[in-house]
Protein backbone atom coordinates (compact mmCIF):
# COMPACT_ATOMS: atom_id res chain seq x y z
CA UNK A 1 0.00 0.00 0.00
CA UNK A 2 1.71 3.36 -1.38
CA UNK A 3 1.18 6.49 0.83
CA UNK A 4 2.95 9.22 2.54
CA UNK A 5 4.79 8.79 5.51
CA UNK A 6 3.15 9.34 9.34
CA UNK A 7 3.91 12.89 10.14
CA UNK A 8 3.83 15.04 13.49
CA UNK A 9 1.05 16.15 15.67
CA UNK A 10 0.56 19.17 17.30
CA UNK A 11 3.25 20.07 19.55
CA UNK A 12 6.03 17.07 18.35
CA UNK A 13 7.43 20.10 16.14
CA UNK A 14 7.47 19.20 12.68
CA UNK A 15 6.09 22.53 11.60
CA UNK A 16 6.70 23.73 7.71
CA UNK A 17 10.56 24.94 6.74
CA UNK A 18 11.23 28.90 7.79
CA UNK A 19 9.43 31.04 5.69
CA UNK A 20 12.48 33.31 5.47
CA UNK A 21 14.31 30.52 3.45
CA UNK A 22 10.77 30.71 0.73
CA UNK A 23 11.40 32.22 -2.63
CA UNK A 24 8.50 33.56 -4.37
CA UNK A 25 9.68 32.51 -7.48
CA UNK A 26 9.46 29.04 -6.09
CA UNK A 27 6.18 29.22 -4.19
CA UNK A 28 4.22 30.64 -7.49
CA UNK A 29 5.78 28.25 -10.03
CA UNK A 30 5.33 25.20 -7.85
CA UNK A 31 1.08 26.60 -7.70
CA UNK A 32 1.61 27.18 -11.70
CA UNK A 33 1.39 23.89 -11.91
CA UNK A 34 -1.65 23.74 -10.68
CA UNK A 35 -3.06 26.37 -13.51
CA UNK A 36 -1.50 23.59 -16.00
CA UNK A 37 -3.78 21.25 -14.42
CA UNK A 38 -6.81 23.59 -15.50
CA UNK A 39 -5.53 24.56 -19.06
CA UNK A 40 -4.76 20.67 -19.75
CA UNK A 41 -1.80 21.49 -20.37
CA UNK A 42 1.93 19.09 -19.88
CA UNK A 43 3.52 19.79 -16.41
CA UNK A 44 5.70 22.51 -16.23
CA UNK A 45 3.92 24.64 -18.81
CA UNK A 46 3.65 28.18 -17.49
CA UNK A 47 7.50 27.26 -16.29
CA UNK A 48 8.31 26.62 -19.56
CA UNK A 49 6.74 30.06 -20.94
CA UNK A 50 8.33 31.91 -18.32
CA UNK A 51 11.60 30.67 -19.25
CA UNK A 52 10.89 30.81 -23.59
CA UNK A 53 9.56 34.78 -22.67
CA UNK A 54 12.63 35.47 -20.21
CA UNK A 55 14.78 34.83 -22.72
CA UNK A 56 13.14 36.93 -24.79
CA UNK A 57 13.44 39.40 -22.40
CA UNK A 58 17.01 39.25 -21.68
CA UNK A 59 17.33 39.87 -25.95
CA UNK A 60 15.17 42.96 -25.84
CA UNK A 61 16.96 44.29 -22.95
CA UNK A 62 14.21 45.15 -20.74
CA UNK A 63 14.88 46.85 -16.99
CA UNK A 64 14.92 44.73 -14.68
CA UNK A 65 11.65 45.35 -13.09
CA UNK A 66 10.14 45.43 -16.35
CA UNK A 67 11.69 42.00 -16.50
CA UNK A 68 10.44 41.27 -12.68
CA UNK A 69 6.70 42.41 -13.46
CA UNK A 70 7.14 40.03 -16.67
CA UNK A 71 8.29 37.11 -14.91
CA UNK A 72 4.98 36.95 -13.16
CA UNK A 73 2.70 37.85 -15.67
CA UNK A 74 4.18 34.52 -17.37
CA UNK A 75 4.48 31.97 -14.72
CA UNK A 76 0.27 33.54 -13.88
CA UNK A 77 -1.02 33.93 -17.13
CA UNK A 78 -4.05 31.60 -16.48
CA UNK A 79 -4.83 32.76 -12.97
CA UNK A 80 -8.41 32.64 -14.27
CA UNK A 81 -8.53 29.81 -16.04
CA UNK A 82 -10.77 27.73 -13.68
CA UNK A 83 -13.49 30.61 -14.25
CA UNK A 84 -14.83 29.30 -17.55
CA UNK A 85 -14.61 25.63 -16.95
CA UNK A 86 -17.95 25.19 -15.97
CA UNK A 87 -19.43 27.19 -18.73
CA UNK A 88 -17.29 25.23 -21.49
CA UNK A 89 -18.92 21.94 -20.61
CA UNK A 90 -22.46 23.78 -20.16
CA UNK A 91 -22.20 25.22 -23.99
CA UNK A 92 -20.20 22.42 -26.02
CA UNK A 93 -21.31 19.55 -23.85
CA UNK A 94 -17.43 18.36 -24.03
CA UNK A 95 -14.31 18.19 -21.53
CA UNK A 96 -13.11 21.28 -20.47
CA UNK A 97 -9.65 20.56 -20.59
CA UNK A 98 -9.50 18.72 -23.76
CA UNK A 99 -11.09 21.54 -25.31
CA UNK A 100 -8.42 23.75 -23.89
CA UNK A 101 -5.55 21.76 -24.32
CA UNK A 102 -6.94 21.34 -28.06
CA UNK A 103 -8.03 25.00 -28.50
CA UNK A 104 -4.47 26.17 -28.16
CA UNK A 105 -3.31 24.92 -31.51
CA UNK A 106 -5.93 26.56 -33.05
CA UNK A 107 -5.02 29.90 -35.46
CA UNK A 108 -7.59 30.89 -37.65
CA UNK A 109 -11.25 30.89 -38.56
CA UNK A 110 -11.44 27.89 -40.99
CA UNK A 111 -9.16 25.95 -37.90
CA UNK A 112 -11.55 27.27 -35.37
CA UNK A 113 -14.65 25.37 -37.38
CA UNK A 114 -13.05 22.36 -37.64
CA UNK A 115 -12.22 22.64 -33.68
CA UNK A 116 -15.63 22.84 -32.82
CA UNK A 117 -16.33 19.87 -34.94
CA UNK A 118 -14.13 17.65 -33.48
CA UNK A 119 -14.61 19.23 -29.90
CA UNK A 120 -18.84 19.56 -29.68
CA UNK A 121 -20.97 17.36 -27.97
CA UNK A 122 -18.30 14.55 -27.75
CA UNK A 123 -20.79 10.98 -27.15
CA UNK A 124 -23.77 12.79 -28.15
CA UNK A 125 -26.12 11.40 -30.07
CA UNK A 126 -25.55 13.07 -33.74
CA UNK A 127 -28.81 15.27 -33.56
CA UNK A 128 -27.94 16.46 -30.14
CA UNK A 129 -24.49 16.95 -31.41
CA UNK A 130 -26.20 18.74 -34.99
CA UNK A 131 -28.20 20.92 -32.57
CA UNK A 132 -25.17 21.60 -30.34
CA UNK A 133 -23.23 22.88 -33.23
CA UNK A 134 -25.92 25.03 -35.23
CA UNK A 135 -25.85 27.21 -31.53
CA UNK A 136 -22.47 28.02 -30.93
CA UNK A 137 -21.42 28.44 -34.58
CA UNK A 138 -24.60 30.81 -34.70
CA UNK A 139 -23.28 32.48 -31.20
CA UNK A 140 -19.29 31.78 -31.73
CA UNK A 141 -18.27 35.43 -31.46
CA UNK A 142 -20.69 35.94 -28.50
CA UNK A 143 -19.41 32.82 -26.82
CA UNK A 144 -15.86 32.92 -27.28
CA UNK A 145 -15.94 36.73 -26.09
CA UNK A 146 -17.69 35.67 -22.86
CA UNK A 147 -15.23 32.81 -21.92
CA UNK A 148 -12.14 34.36 -22.54
CA UNK A 149 -13.32 38.04 -20.96
CA UNK A 150 -14.34 36.04 -17.98
CA UNK A 151 -11.51 34.12 -17.83
CA UNK A 152 -8.73 37.55 -18.13
CA UNK A 153 -11.05 39.52 -15.61
CA UNK A 154 -11.12 37.05 -12.87
CA UNK A 155 -7.31 36.29 -13.51
CA UNK A 156 -6.62 40.04 -13.31
CA UNK A 157 -8.29 40.49 -10.34
CA UNK A 158 -6.75 37.84 -8.61
CA UNK A 159 -2.98 39.08 -9.52
CA UNK A 160 -4.07 42.23 -7.81
CA UNK A 161 -4.89 40.74 -5.01
CA UNK A 162 -1.83 39.25 -4.71
CA UNK A 163 0.01 42.68 -4.86
CA UNK A 164 0.71 42.33 -8.18
CA UNK A 165 1.47 45.80 -10.39
CA UNK A 166 -1.15 46.58 -12.33
CA UNK A 167 0.95 45.75 -15.63
CA UNK A 168 0.72 42.48 -14.36
CA UNK A 169 -2.78 42.54 -13.85
CA UNK A 170 -3.23 43.91 -17.18
CA UNK A 171 -1.22 42.05 -18.99
CA UNK A 172 -2.73 38.91 -18.09
CA UNK A 173 -6.05 40.28 -18.20
CA UNK A 174 -5.02 41.12 -22.50
CA UNK A 175 -3.20 37.30 -23.04
CA UNK A 176 -5.68 36.80 -25.78
CA UNK A 177 -5.56 40.25 -27.56
CA UNK A 178 -4.31 39.79 -31.20
CA UNK A 179 -1.83 42.30 -33.38
CA UNK A 180 -4.85 43.00 -35.85
CA UNK A 181 -7.62 43.80 -33.24
CA UNK A 182 -8.78 39.85 -34.14
CA UNK A 183 -8.52 39.00 -30.54
CA UNK A 184 -10.81 39.26 -27.18
CA UNK A 185 -11.92 40.63 -24.99
CA UNK A 186 -11.54 43.93 -26.50
CA UNK A 187 -10.57 43.70 -29.67
CA UNK A 188 -6.94 46.03 -28.73
CA UNK A 189 -4.62 46.90 -31.64
CA UNK A 190 -0.92 46.95 -32.42
CA UNK A 191 1.17 48.61 -29.52
CA UNK A 192 -2.23 49.33 -27.50
CA UNK A 193 -1.86 45.93 -26.61
CA UNK A 194 0.61 45.61 -23.53
CA UNK A 195 3.64 44.29 -24.15
CA UNK A 196 3.58 41.60 -21.09
CA UNK A 197 0.67 40.49 -22.93
CA UNK A 198 2.40 39.90 -26.45
CA UNK A 199 5.10 38.27 -24.99
CA UNK A 200 3.24 36.02 -23.05
CA UNK A 201 1.00 34.58 -25.89
CA UNK A 202 3.73 34.23 -27.53
CA UNK A 203 5.74 32.08 -25.26
CA UNK A 204 2.46 29.96 -25.06
CA UNK A 205 2.24 29.51 -28.54
CA UNK A 206 6.05 28.53 -28.32
CA UNK A 207 5.33 26.20 -25.98
CA UNK A 208 2.70 24.09 -27.00
CA UNK A 209 4.07 24.16 -30.79
CA UNK A 210 7.69 23.21 -29.45
CA UNK A 211 6.13 20.32 -26.78
CA UNK A 212 3.96 18.85 -29.63
CA UNK A 213 5.97 19.50 -32.69
CA UNK A 214 9.77 20.68 -31.91
CA UNK A 215 11.55 23.61 -32.08
CA UNK A 216 11.01 24.47 -35.78
CA UNK A 217 7.32 23.86 -35.81
CA UNK A 218 6.96 26.51 -33.17
CA UNK A 219 9.27 28.81 -34.57
CA UNK A 220 7.12 28.43 -37.99
CA UNK A 221 3.85 28.79 -36.19
CA UNK A 222 4.76 32.70 -34.83
CA UNK A 223 5.95 33.29 -38.13
CA UNK A 224 2.86 32.33 -39.85
CA UNK A 225 1.21 34.82 -37.05
CA UNK A 226 3.59 37.72 -37.61
CA UNK A 227 1.22 40.56 -38.39
CA UNK A 228 -2.24 39.14 -37.90
CA UNK A 229 -1.76 37.75 -33.85
CA UNK A 230 1.84 38.52 -32.85
CA UNK A 231 3.71 42.06 -33.35
CA UNK A 232 6.19 41.60 -35.96
CA UNK A 233 9.12 43.26 -33.83
CA UNK A 234 8.69 40.47 -31.77
CA UNK A 235 8.39 37.80 -33.93
CA UNK A 236 12.38 37.62 -34.76
CA UNK A 237 13.51 38.18 -31.35
CA UNK A 238 11.31 34.74 -30.41
CA UNK A 239 12.61 33.06 -33.70
CA UNK A 240 15.75 33.67 -32.79
CA UNK A 241 15.50 32.00 -28.98
CA UNK A 242 13.87 29.05 -30.65
CA UNK A 243 16.22 28.51 -33.14
CA UNK A 244 19.12 28.58 -30.84
CA UNK A 245 21.24 25.33 -30.58
CA UNK A 246 20.30 23.21 -28.04
CA UNK A 247 16.51 25.18 -27.18
CA UNK A 248 14.22 21.91 -27.30
CA UNK A 249 16.72 20.11 -25.05
CA UNK A 250 17.13 23.47 -22.52
CA UNK A 251 13.16 23.53 -22.86
CA UNK A 252 12.86 19.43 -21.18
CA UNK A 253 15.82 19.69 -19.13
CA UNK A 254 14.57 18.31 -15.81
CA UNK A 255 16.87 21.29 -14.30
CA UNK A 256 15.10 24.02 -16.16
CA UNK A 257 12.66 24.90 -13.01
CA UNK A 258 14.86 25.02 -10.66
CA UNK A 259 16.53 27.44 -12.86
CA UNK A 260 13.77 29.80 -13.36
CA UNK A 261 12.78 29.80 -9.73
CA UNK A 262 16.36 30.89 -8.98
CA UNK A 263 16.50 33.85 -11.12
CA UNK A 264 16.94 37.29 -9.64
CA UNK A 265 13.40 38.62 -11.05
CA UNK A 266 11.95 35.83 -9.12
CA UNK A 267 13.15 37.52 -6.30
CA UNK A 268 12.10 41.37 -6.89
CA UNK A 269 8.81 42.48 -5.78
CA UNK A 270 7.46 40.78 -2.70
CA UNK A 271 9.15 39.41 0.88
CA UNK A 272 7.03 36.23 1.48
CA UNK A 273 6.76 36.69 4.93
CA UNK A 274 3.50 34.79 6.89
CA UNK A 275 0.99 37.45 5.88
CA UNK A 276 1.89 37.06 2.16
CA UNK A 277 1.95 33.35 2.35
CA UNK A 278 -2.43 34.08 3.89
CA UNK A 279 -2.59 36.27 0.52
CA UNK A 280 -1.18 33.86 -1.79
CA UNK A 281 -3.17 30.58 -0.45
CA UNK A 282 -6.69 32.49 -0.45
CA UNK A 283 -5.91 34.06 -3.79
CA UNK A 284 -5.69 30.34 -4.95
CA UNK A 285 -8.60 29.17 -3.35
CA UNK A 286 -10.55 31.26 -5.46
CA UNK A 287 -8.83 30.12 -8.42
CA UNK A 288 -9.77 26.22 -6.86
CA UNK A 289 -13.15 27.37 -5.91
CA UNK A 290 -13.97 28.86 -9.65
CA UNK A 291 -13.55 25.75 -11.15
CA UNK A 292 -17.30 24.70 -10.15
CA UNK A 293 -20.43 26.58 -9.01
CA UNK A 294 -20.78 24.09 -7.08
CA UNK A 295 -17.96 24.49 -5.20
CA UNK A 296 -18.02 28.27 -4.73
CA UNK A 297 -16.70 29.16 -1.30
CA UNK A 298 -15.99 25.37 -0.58
CA UNK A 299 -12.49 26.03 0.30
CA UNK A 300 -12.80 29.07 2.30
CA UNK A 301 -15.43 27.37 4.48
CA UNK A 302 -13.11 24.69 5.11
CA UNK A 303 -10.42 26.95 6.18
CA UNK A 304 -12.91 28.80 8.71
CA UNK A 305 -14.36 25.22 10.09
CA UNK A 306 -10.84 23.82 10.47
CA UNK A 307 -9.55 27.01 11.87
CA UNK A 308 -12.65 26.40 15.13
CA UNK A 309 -11.81 22.66 15.84
CA UNK A 310 -8.41 23.99 16.05
CA UNK A 311 -9.47 26.67 18.44
CA UNK A 312 -11.49 24.18 20.66
CA UNK A 313 -8.55 21.84 20.47
CA UNK A 314 -6.38 23.98 21.69
CA UNK A 315 -3.80 24.52 18.80
CA UNK A 316 -1.34 27.44 19.30
CA UNK A 317 -2.00 30.67 17.06
CA UNK A 318 0.87 29.51 14.73
CA UNK A 319 0.02 25.96 13.87
CA UNK A 320 -3.59 27.44 13.37
CA UNK A 321 -2.71 29.38 10.94
CA UNK A 322 -0.71 26.85 9.21
CA UNK A 323 -4.16 24.85 9.35
CA UNK A 324 -6.09 27.12 7.52
CA UNK A 325 -3.60 27.78 5.09
CA UNK A 326 -3.79 24.19 4.27
CA UNK A 327 -7.40 23.92 3.99
CA UNK A 328 -7.62 26.90 2.03
CA UNK A 329 -5.68 24.72 -0.75
CA UNK A 330 -6.74 21.38 0.12
CA UNK A 331 -8.90 20.93 -3.24
CA UNK A 332 -6.39 22.66 -5.92
CA UNK A 333 -5.88 18.84 -7.59
CA UNK A 334 -9.91 19.46 -8.34
CA UNK A 335 -8.34 21.61 -11.07
CA UNK A 336 -7.15 18.66 -12.99
CA UNK A 337 -10.73 17.20 -12.76
CA UNK A 338 -12.93 17.99 -15.82
CA UNK A 339 -16.50 19.45 -15.16
CA UNK A 340 -18.11 16.76 -16.38
CA UNK A 341 -17.34 15.03 -13.59
CA UNK A 342 -17.64 18.20 -10.99
CA UNK A 343 -21.13 19.04 -11.97
CA UNK A 344 -22.45 15.89 -13.19
CA UNK A 345 -26.10 15.76 -11.95
CA UNK A 346 -25.91 12.03 -10.69
CA UNK A 347 -24.13 9.00 -9.97
CA UNK A 348 -20.73 8.83 -11.00
CA UNK A 349 -19.71 5.72 -13.21
CA UNK A 350 -16.79 3.63 -11.82
CA UNK A 351 -14.21 5.50 -13.99
CA UNK A 352 -15.35 8.93 -13.30
CA UNK A 353 -14.94 7.87 -9.41
CA UNK A 354 -11.55 6.59 -10.37
CA UNK A 355 -11.10 10.05 -12.03
CA UNK A 356 -12.06 12.03 -8.75
CA UNK A 357 -10.42 10.08 -6.59
CA UNK A 358 -6.95 11.33 -7.98
CA UNK A 359 -7.80 14.67 -7.38
CA UNK A 360 -5.94 14.57 -3.84
CA UNK A 361 -2.87 13.03 -5.51
CA UNK A 362 -2.80 15.90 -7.79
CA UNK A 363 -2.95 18.06 -5.19
CA UNK A 364 -0.48 16.54 -3.54
CA UNK A 365 1.78 16.59 -6.53
CA UNK A 366 1.73 20.81 -6.21
CA UNK A 367 1.63 21.33 -3.11
CA UNK A 368 4.81 18.90 -2.46
CA UNK A 369 6.57 21.21 -4.79
CA UNK A 370 7.23 23.49 -2.39
CA UNK A 371 9.97 22.44 0.04
CA UNK A 372 8.13 24.55 2.88
CA UNK A 373 4.90 22.84 2.17
CA UNK A 374 5.45 19.10 2.71
CA UNK A 375 4.13 18.47 6.20
CA UNK A 376 1.11 20.95 4.19
CA UNK A 377 0.91 19.15 1.38
CA UNK A 378 0.21 15.69 3.15
CA UNK A 379 -2.30 16.77 5.45
CA UNK A 380 -4.12 18.60 2.43
CA UNK A 381 -3.98 15.39 0.69
CA UNK A 382 -5.65 13.06 3.67
CA UNK A 383 -9.46 15.05 3.55
CA UNK A 384 -11.07 12.06 2.11
CA UNK A 385 -9.09 9.22 4.30
CA UNK A 386 -11.08 7.51 6.91
CA UNK A 387 -9.84 5.75 10.54
CA UNK A 388 -10.97 2.66 9.12
CA UNK A 389 -8.85 2.51 6.04
CA UNK A 390 -11.86 2.60 3.34
CA UNK A 391 -11.02 6.34 2.68
CA UNK A 392 -9.11 7.74 -0.24
CA UNK A 393 -6.60 7.41 -2.44
CA UNK A 394 -4.18 6.15 -0.23
CA UNK A 395 -6.48 3.84 1.96
CA UNK A 396 -5.21 4.95 5.44
CA UNK A 397 -6.14 4.28 8.74
CA UNK A 398 -5.76 5.35 12.14
CA UNK A 399 -2.38 4.69 12.61
CA UNK A 400 -1.47 6.77 9.64
CA UNK A 401 -3.83 9.85 10.52
CA UNK A 402 -2.19 12.77 12.29
CA UNK A 403 -4.61 14.58 14.41
CA UNK A 404 -4.44 17.84 11.65
CA UNK A 405 -5.93 14.95 8.94
CA UNK A 406 -8.44 14.47 11.46
CA UNK A 407 -9.45 17.72 11.72
CA UNK A 408 -9.44 18.89 7.93
CA UNK A 409 -11.98 15.94 7.17
CA UNK A 410 -13.99 16.42 9.37
CA UNK A 411 -14.31 20.25 8.37
CA UNK A 412 -14.52 19.08 5.03
CA UNK A 413 -17.38 16.11 5.14
CA UNK A 414 -19.57 19.02 7.21
CA UNK A 415 -19.37 21.88 4.29
CA UNK A 416 -19.60 19.40 2.09
CA UNK A 417 -23.32 17.74 4.05
CA UNK A 418 -24.30 21.41 4.37
CA UNK A 419 -23.76 22.47 0.89
CA UNK A 420 -26.32 22.35 -2.41
CA UNK A 421 -25.30 19.70 -4.85
CA UNK A 422 -26.73 19.29 -8.63
CA UNK A 423 -28.62 16.37 -7.41
CA UNK A 424 -29.73 16.82 -4.06
CA UNK A 425 -30.61 20.09 -1.75
CA UNK A 426 -28.44 21.40 1.36
CA UNK A 427 -28.52 19.19 4.67
CA UNK A 428 -30.06 21.22 7.43
CA UNK A 429 -28.05 20.92 10.35
CA UNK A 430 -29.86 18.15 12.13
CA UNK A 431 -29.93 15.58 9.22
CA UNK A 432 -26.02 16.40 8.78
CA UNK A 433 -25.26 15.84 12.38
CA UNK A 434 -27.38 12.14 11.78
CA UNK A 435 -25.23 11.19 8.96
CA UNK A 436 -22.09 12.48 11.21
CA UNK A 437 -22.94 10.91 14.38
CA UNK A 438 -23.08 7.41 12.72
CA UNK A 439 -19.27 8.22 10.90
CA UNK A 440 -17.85 9.04 14.21
CA UNK A 441 -15.65 6.69 14.99
CA UNK A 442 -15.67 4.44 12.37
CA UNK A 443 -14.52 6.99 9.94
CA UNK A 444 -13.93 10.55 11.31
CA UNK A 445 -12.25 11.64 14.61
CA UNK A 446 -14.80 11.31 17.78
CA UNK A 447 -12.80 14.35 19.10
CA UNK A 448 -12.64 16.34 16.10
CA UNK A 449 -16.17 16.16 15.51
CA UNK A 450 -17.06 16.99 18.94
CA UNK A 451 -14.90 19.81 18.88
CA UNK A 452 -16.49 20.84 15.40
CA UNK A 453 -19.80 20.77 17.04
CA UNK A 454 -19.03 22.80 19.67
CA UNK A 455 -17.23 25.57 17.79
CA UNK A 456 -20.66 25.41 15.42
CA UNK A 457 -22.89 26.13 19.02
CA UNK A 458 -21.28 28.88 19.73
CA UNK A 459 -20.82 30.43 16.47
CA UNK A 460 -24.55 30.79 16.24
CA UNK A 461 -25.38 28.55 13.25
CA UNK A 462 -28.53 29.35 11.26
CA UNK A 463 -31.36 27.16 12.20
CA UNK A 464 -32.27 23.98 11.14
CA UNK A 465 -34.69 25.12 8.57
CA UNK A 466 -31.87 26.92 6.80
CA UNK A 467 -28.52 25.36 7.96
CA UNK A 468 -26.68 27.38 4.73
CA UNK A 469 -24.57 30.17 5.93
CA UNK A 470 -24.44 33.12 3.32
CA UNK A 471 -22.35 33.17 0.41
CA UNK A 472 -22.22 29.43 -1.22
CA UNK A 473 -22.47 26.08 -1.89
CA UNK A 474 -19.95 23.77 -1.25
CA UNK A 475 -19.22 20.17 -2.48
CA UNK A 476 -20.23 16.69 -0.99
CA UNK A 477 -17.31 14.55 -1.25
CA UNK A 478 -17.23 12.24 -4.33
CA UNK A 479 -17.26 9.05 -2.32
CA UNK A 480 -21.05 9.35 -1.05
CA UNK A 481 -21.42 10.51 -4.72
CA UNK A 482 -20.73 7.06 -6.16
CA UNK A 483 -22.66 5.34 -3.30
Amino acid sequence: MTYFPPISSPGQGGGSAPQGILRLGELLGALSHALDLTEGQPKGHCVRCCWIGMQAAQALELPPQVRSDLYFTLLLKDLGCSSNAARICQLYLTDDLSFKQNFKTVRGSRQGIEFLLRNTALGASPLKKLKTLGHVIARNDQLAGELIETRCNRGASIARQMRFSEDVAQGIASLDEHWDGGGLPQGLKGAAIPLFARIALMAQVADVFAASAGAEAAAAELEARAGSWFDPDLVPVFTAVIRRPGFLADLQDPGLEAEVFATPQAQHIHAVDEDYLDEIARAFSLVIDAKSPFTHGHSQRVARYSGLICDQLGYSPERRRWMVRGALLHDIGKLGVSNTILDKPGKLTDEEFSLIKRHPVLGHEVLSRIAAFRELADVSAAHHERLDGKGYPYGMDASQLTQEMRVMAVADIFDALTAERPYRAAMPLEKTYAIMDGMAGPAIDPDCYAALQDAVTASGWPSASDARLPEGTWELPAAERSA
